[in-house]
């Protein structure tokens, strides 16, 4: 199972070409991938025009969904938070903490186009997805 972060979704639907919207626009149908709430949230409010947000969010319900937050996992995620911190890394957006907690609580892999994402994968064990 594989979450795909908005970073890499917004690029695909930009048609933004680099190595991880090349993976997702291979992996379509053939890997179990995972839309979350938060995800499909920052996705979606980016469309200007309705045509194209419609047409996303029917994609998009394609795909196998899970809710990414809780109380266990909002606590998970400040945990995770304030142990970055402690190792002198500074996370800038919460989000990409709770994306990156969700996904190591439910063993799930992310495949993203964020650095943010980098600390968690080095400290915190995130399997990320390696496209290049």
């Amino acid at each position: 199972m594989i979450l795909v972060d908005s970073s890499v979704w917004i690029g695909y639907f930009n048609g933004k070409i680099n190595p991880q919207t090349d993976w997702l626009h291979f992996a379509l149908g053939k890997e179990v991938i995972i839309v979350g709430d938060l995800i499909l949230a920052e996705v979606l409010q980016g469309f200007k025009r309705d045509r194209d947000f419609h047409k996303a969010r029917e994609l998009l319900s394609n795909f196998q969904f899970m809710e990414m937050l809780g109380q266990e996992l909002a606590i998970k995620s400040a945990e995770n938070y304030r142990f970055l911190r402690k190792k002198g890394v500074t996370v800038r957006k919460t989000i990409d903490v709770i994306i990156g907690t969700f996904c190591i609580h439910h063993n799930i892999s992310l495949l993203h186009d964020d650095q943010d994402f980098d600390p968690l994968a080095k400290h915190l064990k995130l399997k990320v997805i390696q496209c290049g």
